[in-house]
């Protein structure tokens, strides 16, 4: 999201209400609480869709790309939206993570730069030693 932000994306973030304030610091422009709104329902015309949680749940944001628009569920488990999103002509893609030197710089120079920020849910102490506590 803070990339998106960045290169000058308008983000839609969808996430539980309580997480809202949270969400708008990273850079959210708008936030759709899940529990309460249909986002498939509201949304319409994005350019991309990034879905964190994926698997099959995330053949409902099909319908809120515009034609040429983009999904890129991080899970794509069970995803059977194949055949509308070539009916809507929508890209979906799943994301693979490569090492590359020149971008990890580029992030570390964003985050000493403060455009970046990492957000820190929980902290756990270290174990203590074979038992895992």
């Amino acid at each position: 999201m803070q990339l998106a932000k960045w290169q000058g994306a308008e983000v839609i973030a969808v996430a539980a209400g309580r997480h809202e304030a949270f969400l708008r610091q990273l850079g959210a422009d708008s936030v759709i609480d899940y529990t309460t709104t249909a986002v498939e329902e509201t949304v319409r015309d994005l350019d991309l869709v990034i879905d964190a949680p994926g698997g099959p749940a995330s053949g409902r944001f099909l319908r809120t790309l515009r034609p040429g628009g983009a999904l890129y569920p991080i899970f794509p488990l069970g995803f059977a939206g194949a055949e509308e999103a070539r009916q809507r002509g929508v890209t979906v893609s799943t994301t693979q993570v490569r090492s590359s030197g020149a971008q990890l710089a580029r992030l570390a120079d964003l985050l000493d730069a403060g455009v970046i920020q990492v957000a820190i849910d929980s902290v756990f102490p270290p174990c203590a030693g074979a038992d895992g506590a």
